[in-house]
């Protein structure tokens, strides 16, 4: 298994690689981790961004910077820059993807566009001029992933495990509490109904009360099905939150519905995010869309 890339306060990473193995993926990925992404940088600029980094750390404590043959003859520096750099600044790191030769030619007939280098040639033409082109920079790289047996869900959660800061949520989840009768939430992943339990509403010292109030908790918590509920739910959406991590989904929504989005779906929204904050690699964040609604 690949151990985890340990960074630095200030980390530059420079994203290089075949065209068609991915820089583009990775990079997107790297975002999603809060790094600044810069593509298609000459590398004759990498030393003032560094010194830029260095004056704005706190802006800008991670960038990664995409560099390849679109640069042109501007690339050819890049090993030499890349040296020199090295000898000034411990945080500087390569990363080069690549994949084999008739994955490359695949992946370009796929989408059907020319390889960059090619010209009058063939792809597999271009491909071979890259490979040249890149030997050195390949040579002196920290970290290589070679992109032949994955597809773009893959490599994007392999980036994320070598970069992602040690303990850092993997995936952000949204729980938000609704009334069923001002209509569901459109961003929803998942839709939980908990018209089910008994209304507080209909308890007079309750109604004025909401599912944030402890009264109004301990009330639909220990009505029958609540418990046997929230454990249910819970073992099923586990294993969602796993697999979603798996494919680098990033982000999704569990929309928890009353009928007025007051009560029951306050107080067991509340009660879902403790029980799924045990979840390794999940963040929760929990909103309630209709509280304070008449």
């Amino acid at each position: 298994m690949t151990e985890p890339v340990r960074r630095e306060s200030g980390e530059v990473l420079i994203v290089s690689g075949m065209s068609g193995a991915g820089r583009s993926t990775a990079a997107n990925a790297l975002e999603d981790l809060g790094w600044y992404v810069v593509d298609n940088l000459p590398p004759q600029m990498l030393k003032p961004l560094i010194d830029l980094t260095g004056i704005a750390a706190s802006a800008l404590p991670k960038v990664a910077v995409v560099v390849d043959v679109r640069g042109g003859d501007l690339f050819t520096d890049l090993p030499e820059v890349t040296r020199t750099l090295r000898d000034a600044r411990q945080q500087l790191r390569v990363v080069f993807l690549d994949a084999s030769d008739d994955v490359l030619v695949r992946r370009f007939e796929a989408v059907r566009r020319p390889h960059p280098l090619q010209g009058e040639g063939t792809i597999l033409d271009g491909i071979r001029l890259e490979r040249d082109r890149l030997a050195a920079v390949r040579e002196s790289a920290d970290v290589i992933i070679d992109t032949s047996h994955y597809n773009i869900h893959q490599l994007a959660t392999h980036v994320v495990d070598l970069f992602a800061e040690q303990g850092a949520a993997r995936h952000t989840l949204t729980i938000v509490s609704f009334g069923f009768k001002y209509g569901l939430p459109p961003d929803a992943d998942m839709v939980a109904d908990m018209r089910f339990l008994p209304n507080p509403f209909w308890i007079e010292e309750l109604r004025p009360l909401t599912g944030v109030d402890e009264a109004v908790r301990d009330y639909v918590l220990h009505e029958r099905g609540a418990e046997e509920f929230l454990d249910a739910y819970t073992a099923a959406v586990t294993p969602v939150l796993e697999g979603y991590q798996r494919e680098n989904k990033r982000h999704s929504v569990i929309a928890v519905g009353c009928t007025g989005g007051k009560h029951r779906s306050v107080a067991m929204a509340r009660e879902l995010s403790e029980r799924l904050s045990s979840v390794p690699g999940v963040a929760i964040r929990v909103t309630h869309r209709d509280l304070g609604r008449e």
